[in-house]
């Protein structure tokens, strides 16, 4: 079962407002066992509008639109799916009733164009907005299903939840779909495609791998069909654990979770804990971590050491390393780790220095060269990594790089 998603405005267009809708419609649809074909988006455009839901048609069996439903003028998404499907317009008391209801709670005064929000096209079923003064519209065509919601996500996530997801298992006879995520660090797409390419060839047509790389590490996900559920699963399993055991020194962990919070877990597990010190990532990897709840089970804190007189005073970095190596260097980061974790007395500390760009390299240390140093218990392991010439990369990479370093020193302590 194929679906398609348009969303409606100019402001996604010119970026003024980011498309989340889709991406979240699109998670919730497959999790129900249909695939989303096409995603697009289009301007408040009645021509554009209908060209886009013509080819749409062409496409898909369940067609979703979100926005244009507001009650200004350039707002024209359901006048324009009337005059698509040939109907007029009329009046929902229920509608209005509901809209009424809402200005009367909120004790303020109705005019005309919120009324005319209760307008719909004469052959819809209109479907109940209880967040909200515009109505879902549902319409049947040639087949085929078309809903037009709201663009107000937390109205569009409602309806779609309590109304359209559930109506859709009633009108169609939906396959299962079993997904299973492999997270992996430390290898690159092409060589972990290349150890498993025996494995891969020998995925039935019903089972599909996905590569979905990022800055240091790679997800493989497995998407299976079919109509066992429980025989599909097993499946999918199987074929997941001959890739985890044929890669197994790069794998991660085997959850579609971020690879901060597969550390974390894993941490919280063995009841360690965990401290930052960092200079060119500037807080970087904290930001990583504390973004995830219940972080504060391993992580204690940390520093951001920007400046050689911070290195010394909160790390007891010596000056004379400093002067002797300068701050990016294997013996600074060393003694940044091993100050962090006997200062903040956590089980393993982590400490980044480098050079993020775009400018402040040298010809013996050029833009991109990071060390990376982890302490822990039995000692400080130290590596240094050369990465290219933009900031923001060079940031993000060496925190997955500092991420991926604890965790190998895990599996050293603890395997």
């Amino acid at each position: 079962m194929l679906a398609e998603i348009i969303t409606i405005g100019d402001e996604i267009l010119i970026g003024q407002v980011v498309d989340t809708n889709s991406a979240w419609m699109a998670k919730q649809l497959n999790l129900a066992g249909i695939q989303v074909k096409q995603v697009t988006s289009v301007s408040d455009d009645a021509e554009h509008i209908t060209e886009a839901l013509q080819l749409a048609e062409k496409r898909a069996q369940i067609i979703l639109i979100t926005g244009g439903l507001g009650p200004t003028k350039d707002d024209i998404t359901k006048f324009t799916l009337a005059k698509y499907f040939g109907m007029g317009m009329r009046r929902d008391e229920e509608t209005l009733i509901h809209i009424q209801g809402i200005f009367a709670r909120l004790k303020r005064p109705m005019i005309e164009s919120n009324m005319l929000q209760a307008d719909v096209p004469d052959g819809c079923t209109v479907i109940q907005n209880k967040n909200g003064t515009a109505p879902c519209m549902w319409f049947e065509h040639d087949g085929n299903v078309i809903v037009s919601m709201p663009g107000v996500p937390f109205e569009m996530m409602y309806l779609m939840e309590e109304e359209i997801l559930p109506r859709l298992s009633n009108s169609f006879r939906l396959p299962h779909i079993f997904h299973k995520t492999i997270l992996t660090a430390s290898i690159g797409e092409s060589f972990l495609a290349a150890e498993i390419a025996g494995i891969e060839d020998s995925l039935p047509a019903h089972i599909k791998l996905a590569y979905l790389p990022r800055l240091g590490q790679v997800r493989l996900r497995l998407s299976g069909s079919g109509t066992n559920e429980l025989v599909l699963k097993q499946e999918v399993d199987h074929y997941a654990r001959q890739i985890a055991d044929k890669i197994k020194r790069y794998v991660v962990v085997e959850e579609d979770i971020a690879l901060e919070k597969a550390l974390l877990n894993i941490m919280e597990e063995r009841k360690l804990t965990l401290s930052t010190a960092e200079s060119c990532t500037g807080g970087y990897i904290a930001h990583l971590i504390t973004q995830h709840p219940g972080c504060s089970a391993v992580y204690t804190g940390g520093a951001v050491v920007y400046s050689n007189q911070l290195k010394e005073s909160v790390l007891g970095v010596t000056h004379e390393t400093l002067e002797k190596f300068g701050a990016v260097s294997e013996e600074t980061v060393r003694e940044m780790a091993q100050g962090a974790i006997a200062r903040f007395k956590t089980d393993y500390a982590v400490a980044v220095t480098g050079i993020a760009g775009p400018e402040g390299g040298t010809p013996d240390k050029p833009v991109g060269t990071v060390w990376i140093a982890v302490a822990s218990p039995k000692g400080v392991t130290a590596k240094l990594f050369t990465f290219g010439n933009k900031r923001a990369q060079n940031i993000e990479r060496s925190a997955i790089a500092a991420l991926s370093m604890i965790l190998n020193e895990l599996r050293k302590d603890y395997v």
